[in-house]
C-alpha cells in the first residue's frame, strides 16, 4: 500500500469523525448536552460534553488540513516508472492543426 492511499484512506476516516461530530453539536448550544439534563444543569459532566465536542472539532479540522497538505507531496507524480507508459501512449497519438474557426456572423461593421 502507498503512502498516498494511506493518506487517503485517513482523509475518508477523519472527514467521516468530522461530519459525526459536526451533526451531534447543535447550534444554538443545546446538542449532546440539552439531552443529559437540561442546559441548568452543569453537574456530571454535561458541561465538559460541550468542551470536548468542541476540541474535538478543532482537532479533526486540523488532523483534515495537515493529512490533505501531506497528500498533496503524496501524490505519485509521472517522473518515475509511469514517465515511459506516458511518452509510449502520446507516441500513438496523431497531432493535426485545424483552421482557425471562423464566426460567420460577423462583419467588417461589427469590428471596431
Amino acid at each position: 500500500m502507498t503512502t498516498y492511499t494511506l493518506l487517503l484512506i485517513l482523509i475518508l476516516i477523519v472527514a467521516v469523525a468530522l461530519i459525526l461530530i459536526v451533526m451531534v453539536q447543535n447550534p444554538k448550544g443545546g446538542g449532546l448536552s440539552s439531552s443529559f439534563g437540561g442546559g441548568a444543569q452543569n453537574i456530571g459532566g454535561v458541561q465538559n460534553t460541550n468542551t470536548f465536542l468542541d476540541k474535538t472539532t478543532w482537532t479533526l479540522a486540523i488532523a483534515m488540513f495537515a493529512l490533505i497538505l501531506l497528500a498533496n507531496f503524496a501524490i505519485p507524480r509521472g517522473n518515475g516508472e509511469n514517465a515511459p507508459q506516458l511518452e509510449e501512449t502520446l507516441s500513438g497519438v496523431e497531432t493535426t492543426q485545424s483552421a482557425p474557426a471562423t464566426n460567420a456572423n460577423t462583419t467588417k461593421d461589427s469590428v471596431q
